[in-house]
Order: C-alpha cells, then structure tokens, then sequence
C-alpha cells in the first residue's frame, strides 16, 4: 500500500474507499459476521475500528485477546468477507470510552504526563503499539503480507489538546510519528485532526462537513482521507438525541469528493453497539450511535442505510474516472457548480453541486440540457448525462423498529433482593484526615466510593446517608459535572454516623493533563463546621460486588430475602427467565426502574439511569440490549442493582424487530441504481423488502398521486387513484432469493418464481 496525491494505491491500484466504523468490544463475536456481511451489502470497501488498550492491557504486562478482546478474530472475519480494515491503534482513542482507553494504572507510575514528550509515557505507549503490531505481523493480516490491514492511525485528534501540553506537544507529535513508522508495517499511518502530521504520515479530518472544513492534506503527495464522518451525534444522559438525516450525509460526502478531491470516507459509526459493563465515559449512555446506518442490535436502519448504498453505488459507477481522469469546474450559477471528470477513452462523469439551502430547487443548464437541483444537494451523472443519484432525494424504504413484550417478569415470588450495606466509618478499610480523590481511590474498580466520618450533637452523583437514612442526593451534568448538595438533617445526641456515597458514570475520556482530574466529594460541612479535615473512612465499592452478586456462584453464596415492596434505596434484585424463542434481538426492559447496572448469566449488559429524564421529560434510554450469546435456552440469571427505589415487578424481556416499511417515491426521484446499471426504463420505483423470514401482512396505506406528508405521517392528497391500494395488495408477495425475502411488483414476483 502506498499513496499519491489522489488516494491510497493498492497493489499498484488507486482507490476510492467507503470505510464504516465497527468497534469490536461494543458487539459480540457472533455478532460480527453478520455486521459485516451488512456493510460489504451496504457498499463499503474498509472496516475501521480502534484498538482498546484498557481491554487488552488492565495490568501492566497481562494481555488480553478473548471473547469481545478478540481483536485478530474480528480482522480475520473482515478479511474473509473481502473487505479491507483501517486499525486506528492510538492507543489513545477518545470514542465515548472509558479513561479515552488508557488503562488506569498509567495514573500511578511515577512523573507521568499523558499524551506529552514525557518518558514514561512514551515508554508505554510504545511498548502497547508494538504489542499490537507485532500481534498483527505475526496473523500476517497487513497487506504487505497478504492480510486486509491497508491503514492504521496513531494517536488521536490530538491537535485540540495540543496546546494545552505547551512546548511538550510538538516534540511528542514528531515522536509518536517517528516510532510509528520505524515499527515498518508496510502500510501508511493516519493522524486525524492534525494538520502538521510528520511525514510520511497522513493527516486527516473529522467531523460533519470535511467538505467545507478540512484544510487539506499537508504535503501534494498525500492524499485527502476523512477518518470520521459522524452519522449520529453520541447520546448523553439528560439530552435529547439529535438525528443526522441521510440526506445531510450523502450531501457532505459527496461534497468532500469533489470539493477535496477526497478518496477515502469513513463513517464514523457505521455500527455503534453497546457500551457493556463500566466501559462507557462519563455521562454517555450504555447505548451507542444507534441512530447509525446499523443500529444498536445490528438491524438495518433505513433509509439512513439503503440511501448510503446508493450514494455508493453511483460514486463507483464513475470511480476509474474521478481517480485518473482530469477535472474541470463550471459555474451553473451563483451557488451551482458542476464537477466535470473525463477520462483518456472518453469517459465522462459530472457532480452538479448546489450550495443554496433556500426551499426552491434550482433549474440548471448542462452541455446544453436542463437539470433540476434540489436546495443543499449534489447530482451525480456517471456519463455527464443522466442522473444517477440526488443526495436529497431519498428512493429508500423507511422502516419502523418495534419492541415486543417475550418475558413478563410481573411475579413477586420470582424475584429476591438483598439490601446493600451503608457503609460506616468503624467498618471501613482505610481511613484518612483528607478528602480523598475517587479516582485515584478506586484505581476504575468500581464506580462507587464510601466517604464516611463520625459526628457527634456530609463524583457525579452522591448520596447522603445519617444513621443509615438517605437524606438526599444530588448529580451534575455532561457539562458542568461539579454540584453542591445541601439538606437539612436531624441528629440524635451522641454518635452520628454520616456515610456519603460517591458514584462516577464513567471516567472522562478527552482533554489534556487527564491525569490531573479530580473527581468525588471536595468539601463537607455541618453548619458551620468543616468536616474536610475530618477523619473519614473510605469502602472501595460495594458489598454486592465484592460478592459477586451478579454470578451465578457469587448469587448462590449470598443469603438473599423475598421480594419486599418497600421503597428502600441500595438494593440488589434477582430472578429468572427463559429466553425468547426465534432470533430476533433480545432488550431488558428497565423502564420502571431509576439507576444501577444490570447483569445477564453475570455479563453486565451496562448501566442505567431511567430517572434522568432529557428536557422533554423522557428517559434517555429504557431497552438495554442483551445479545443472543448471553443467553441459555432456560434459567438464564437476571441481576439488577438499584440505587433508588425502581420497582423490578415491571420489568419485561423484549424481543426487537422490523414491523412497518414504507416507500415515498415522486416522478423526480432518480431511478435505483441497479435499474440505473441495466437501463430497465430508468423510471424512479418503490422497492419494500421484508426482513429475513417475514412477509408483508398487511397494507397500511397506499396512494398514488400527490399524497401529502411522508414516511412518518402521511394522508390521502388532492390527487388520488382509487386503486392504489387494491393494486399494491395484489403485489403483495414474497419469495426468497439469494437468502433474501424479497417482496416485489406482482409481474417481477412471477418472473422471478419462474426463474427460480
């Protein structure tokens, strides 16, 4: 692999890669094949995923390659389908991942500066690199020796910290370049965010619009590669989501093509997953991207998918000739511009741009022809003649994802629990005359700790406990973490036990000096009394981890009680369910519970905090995925930690799948582009496909004419043929083909059974 100006050259081949990120920890093995097999179906040349030092390394010197860890299993399972594979190593990666996926322990060795012309961290973050690429080297999965690995990143975005290490940044900048490439891969290495990448190393953008914000590779002879094309914004607790439409996506890709000369795209994520156990940084919900082209449990999420694929699909048509043919620009108008390429034998290919988001679209002249653009959109013609593919215009189905209730769990006599101890200054393992630091504390254990002190006549969230009573509690926000709590509190005469729960969501995972952050409770007061100074306690945790609750062993151990009713904070719940038949995703249901974790057969499916509600008054999440491989066909163990009083009686197992497609075609939709390819009329068409196994029941609505709205709300418009439905219910069947359901046009369903 090596690169020109143009892109990235594969056995002496130039390149124009869709590249999708899937992140290996956050799904399971089995998971994989079937995510993959999506993207390559969905028009994706390049996996990318980050390499999670943290998993791989928790102890200085133990690794750790299994189950989710497994990272050569994952590439080998890319190669196999054909696809390449960008390996972003860092080891710093950010992603929404715990401590930006630094092990904790790098905190503790000694005059250690994260991310700086700092010895001791050079040292170990060398010594990770090269365990990886050695790992690497030694399954020959780089290119140069036959294996799928054509790229690979080092460090990250580093540029927004930079100047906050002072004269210590560049210096680490030239290193971490410099070691990189003598580790000799074969293949080029990639610094996104960082305009003055070292040569030969190839800076990068991320972002929403490269297009229009990257300020281009830094040397001629490199080439343009946008590393991270956010098809989601990450979900926080206590923020409304923010969908990023599959029109704005394809606009700005096929933008940074053009306009940046661009041949390397990658979304950033094309699977987001779940954050399981404690692994997601601070604040971010367990469930990640899942608004990306595959959703949380892998389910195809159109059209944001199928509108991607065309985009792809046509960008490929012309790819021979945008690579090695020459580039002319023409002005179409104020803000329409036509990206022509042409090619030694003649080959034409044309991108007619237009930059106006006004409502109207604009009629443009090309070689003598009228085109209509769409505001905000790009029109690409792979023959400089007829329209291929509009970013705006979506020909796509629309599908709805539904959850069914399998599992009941509505029994009192199927569940027990087990009261967390509040933890006192006498039973506490070290004690000190200072307020601890939690992290420093903890070393990322656990995300509770117990400050507790002894009075006599006080993270991200804490409760406050006197004699063994909660008397309040407070939390901060993504954005300003930091918070005060103050209650009034009775005290009895004598002794008082005040006992203080610090709990973190999650370690932060961006910013410079990360090893200088502080976390837990800063200051304590009764009336006018401090108590900072005071002799305080500390418990690492809680009983029911140590225990081991969530296990089937570390359960059986413990002495548990009935199911009591009683709104009492700190408690553990268990009970027992059969898995759904079938195959379709399985979610716990944890909408009647406030904050905690749960565990599935004594695999954290990660943590909750329903009584967080976003500024509409909703949870930011209540389904909790649980992947088929933590499952038993019976008995499977169900623990939920609780720290406020949710009720687990209506808490429920559901099942997920696809239960509505839509279609919203008009006559200026382009056609598809497989009618595209083989010129079947090239008349734009609505196409519904059933998922695998599932036929189409029932038609909801069908109007031909002008009906009003679209896949999310739609009527019966002024123009209307009375026949629409009766003819759509005549179309309505299915047949498999090629593994696929496909339910198609009565004569294609007809011409294709006799074909079969």
């Amino acid at each position: 692999v090596t690169y020109d100006g143009r892109s990235l050259i594969v056995n002496g081949q130039r390149k124009l890669l869709f590249s999708g990120s899937i992140h290996y920890p956050r799904s399971t093995p089995d998971m994989w094949p079937s995510l993959i097999s999506q993207a390559k179906l969905g028009g994706l040349d390049v996996i990318e995923t980050y390499v999670f030092w943290n998993l791989h390394e928790p102890q200085p010197g133990q690794y750790y390659f299994s189950g989710r860890r497994d990272i050569v299993r994952f590439i080998k399972e890319v190669q196999s389908q054909g696809l390449y594979v960008c390996l972003r190593i860092g080891p710093f990666i950010e992603g929404e991942w715990s401590y930006g996926g630094l092990p904790f322990w790098l905190h503790d060795i000694p005059g250690m500066v994260y991310r700086s012309d700092n010895e001791p961290f050079k040292f170990y973050m060398q010594n990770f690199t090269t365990k990886i690429v050695d790992l690497m080297k030694s399954e020959k999965l780089y290119t140069s020796q036959g294996g799928p690995i054509i790229l690979s990143q080092i460090e990250n975005e580093y540029q927004n910290v930079e100047k906050g290490l002072g004269d210590k940044g560049p210096p680490y900048v030239k290193w971490a370049a410099a070691m990189a490439v003598g580790l000799k891969t074969g293949v080029p290495w990639v610094m996104c965010k960082q305009d003055d990448a070292p040569d030969p190393v190839i800076n990068s953008c991320n972002g929403r619009r490269c297009g229009e914000t990257f300020v281009g590779p830094n040397k001629p002879n490199k080439p343009a590669l946008w590393t991270e094309n956010w098809t989601h914004f990450y979900d926080i607790y206590g923020n409304t989501t923010k969908i990023r439409s599959p029109q704005d996506i394809a606009y700005h890709t096929a933008l940074f093509i053009v306009r940046m000369n661009g041949s390397y795209i990658n979304y950033y994520m094309y699977h987001g997953g779940t954050n399981f156990g404690r692994n997601a940084s601070a604040f971010m919900l367990t469930s990640y991207y899942d608004q990306a082209p595959l959703d949380e449990y892998g389910l195809i999420r159109q059209p944001k998918w199928g509108h991607l694929k065309e985009l792809h699909a046509a960008v490929k048509l012309c790819s021979h000739t945008l690579l090695y043919g020459t580039q002319t620009n023409l002005s179409l108008g104020a803000l329409q511009q036509a990206y022509v390429y042409k090619g030694e034998k003649g080959e034409c290919a044309a991108f007619l741009v237009n930059t106006n988001d006004n409502t109207n679209d604009a009629d443009v002249q090309f070689q003598n022809r009228m085109y209509k653009l769409p505001p905000k959109s790009i029109s690409i013609l792979p023959d400089c003649k007829t329209v291929a593919f509009n970013t705006a215009k979506v020909s796509t189905e629309h599908i709805t994802r539904s959850r069914k209730q399998a599992v009941k769990l509505e029994s009192a006599e199927t569940w027990q629990e087990f009261n967390e101890v509040i933890a006192v200054l006498d039973d506490t393992s070290f004690r000190s005359n200072l307020l601890l630091e939690q992290m420093n504390t903890t070393k990322d254990t656990s995300d509770y700790l117990w400050y507790t002190t002894r009075v006599n006549s006080l993270g991200h969230v804490l409760r406050a406990f006197v004699n063994g009573q909660l008397v309040g509690f407070g939390h901060g926000l993504f954005r300003n973490q930091s918070f005060s709590l103050e209650k009034s509190v009775s005290l009895k005469r004598g002794a008082n036990n005040i006992s203080l729960l610090s709990n973190m969501i999650g370690l932060p995972d961006s910013g410079a000096h990360m090893e200088r952050r502080a976390s837990g409770v800063a200051s304590v007061g009764i009336g006018n009394k401090d108590l900072s100074n005071h002799s305080w306690g500390y418990q690492v945790g809680l009983v029911g981890e140590k225990l081991q609750l969530y296990t089937e062993e570390g359960s059986k151990k413990a002495k548990w009680s009935k199911f009591n009713s009683s709104s009492h904070p700190l408690k553990w719940y268990k009970s027992k369910f059969d898995a759904p038949g079938g195959s379709d995703p399985v979610a716990l249901n944890l909408g009647s519970m406030g904050k905690g974790e749960a565990w599935i057969n004594g695999e954290s499916i990660g943590r909750y905090w329903i009584s967080f509600h976003n500024l509409d008054g909703s949870p930011s999440q209540i389904w909790y995925h649980i992947p088929r491989s933590f499952l038993k066909p019976k008995d499977n163990l169900v623990v939920v930690f609780e720290e406020e009083s949710g009720n687990p009686l209506r808490i429920s197992i559901d099942t997920v799948s696809i239960t509505k497609v839509c279609g919203h075609v008009s006559s200026s939709n382009p056609p598809t582009i497989n009618s595209y390819i083989k010129r079947r009329g090239r008349r734009p068409r609505v196409e519904l496909h059933c998922p695998p196994n599932k036929n189409i029941s029932n038609i909801v609505f069908a109007s031909f004419g002008s009906p009003l709205g679209d896949c999310t709300g739609y009527a019966i418009g002024r123009c209307h043929s009375t026949n629409s439905t009766s003819i759509v219910e005549k179309g309505r069947r299915c047949v498999q083909f090629l593994g696929r359901t496909e339910c198609l046009e009565v004569t294609h369903a007809q011409e294709l059974q006799k074909i079969c």
